[in-house]
């Protein structure tokens, strides 16, 4: 079966990250898993995308081929106008102040053994940007820049809240002023009481710095606050990308139509009010993607074509210009099927 892999973009000048048809396939005795089937997204200096899905989409494979923590089967990966996608260890090791990870869970991404301070200090360390006193001087103002009191330097990561532990993540990350964040699932190993407090401290410290972020997660309300542009993911492939604003005030595809209509609204009147899209089914193995369009097995509105034919990823007019959608059933001036329309939402439902 032959995945439709998505026409590589054009660079873009002022990109600090630009995926070009990643791939990342997995072979394993049970055979060959497509987590990756050829997406291409750039990021803009001082830009925040957001990247959103079910889990086993495939964006945490995704995040982790972008910083190189993971080698792509095919395409490319570019930081700052340089090709890092077939870089060895070794050449990478001086780039990697230029891009860095949060990862999920701070619990299993912090050394239990490393003082905090250790723990932020590492990293200029490493790349020989300060010891000394300017090291403990240069640690002290990163945990104040998140919110944190500089003698919790001299703690260690199970004396420290889950809040405090992600805080203490994104000052290591941010240490050696980073021009690239990937921030995966940030929130959420997280309790809630404290989920909007880190989404905070990100939006500010991306103001401050201006760095580029891919912003990873499957918590629409916090995407929708944090992301300027959203990239949606399905079964290892982008069905969608539009400006925030424009992608929930008017989702394209039927997709990111249902998954915009489970989120939870503030108010509960309008939660009533608003026509719930159920998908049917299971997501598909990635063993063995659908053939066609990989939605449509759970897309009452595919046609024959989209059983056959492998819809690309391409630019609409209507709009800013800045969207992108990958389905037959949306034409390019942009008019779409309405999956929340009473027939269409009955079909989702099933009999």
């Amino acid at each position: 079966m032959t995945a439709a892999v998505a026409p590589a973009q054009a660079s873009r000048a002022d990109a600090v990250l630009d995926i070009n048809g990643l791939v990342r396939h997995f072979t394993g005795p049970a055979g060959t898993v497509r987590a990756v089937d050829g997406v291409s997204l750039s990021i803009g200096r001082g830009e925040i995308v957001g990247l959103v899905g079910e889990s086993g989409s495939g964006k945490s494979t995704v995040g982790r081929c972008a910083v190189r923590l993971d080698r792509p089967t095919a395409g490319q990966v570019t930081i700052n106008g340089r090709d890092v996608t077939r870089l060895s260890k070794r050449a990478l090791r001086p780039l990697r102040k230029d891009f860095h990870l949060v990862f999920q869970d701070p619990s299993a991404s912090l050394d239990p053994r490393m003082t905090v301070g250790a723990i932020v200090g590492q990293p200029l360390r490493l790349h020989r940007l300060a010891s000394g006193d300017a090291l403990r001087d240069r640690v002290a103002a990163l945990l104040a820049q998140v919110g944190l009191r500089p003698e919790l330097a001299r703690r260690r990561p199970h004396e420290l809240s889950g809040g405090q532990r992600q805080r203490v993540s994104i000052a290591r990350a941010l240490s050696v002023d980073p021009q690239l964040l990937v921030a995966d699932e940030p929130t959420s190993a997280l309790d809630v009481s404290v989920q909007a407090s880190v989404l905070n401290l990100l939006a500010d410290l991306q103001r401050e710095r201006r760095f580029g972020c891919l912003f990873i997660t499957h918590d629409l309300a916090a995407v929708e606050y944090l992301a300027d542009r959203i990239a949606v993911m399905y079964l290892g492939q982008l069905v969608e990308q539009a400006p925030a604003a424009e992608l929930f005030a008017d989702p394209k595809h039927p997709y990111t139509q249902a998954l915009l209509s489970a989120a939870p609204v503030p108010d509960p009147a309008a939660q009533r009010s608003r026509a719930r899209i159920v998908l049917s089914g299971e997501l598909p193995s990635p063993l063995d993607p659908p053939s066609g369009c990989r939605f449509h097995t759970r897309c009452p509105l595919a046609v024959d074509r989209c059983r056959t034919e492998p819809p690309v990823l391409r630019r609409l007019a209507e709009g800013s210009g800045r969207r992108q959608v990958s389905c037959h059933l949306v034409a390019d001036d942009g008019t779409a099927p309405d999956a929340s329309a009473p027939e269409n939402a009955a079909a989702f439902r099933g009999p």
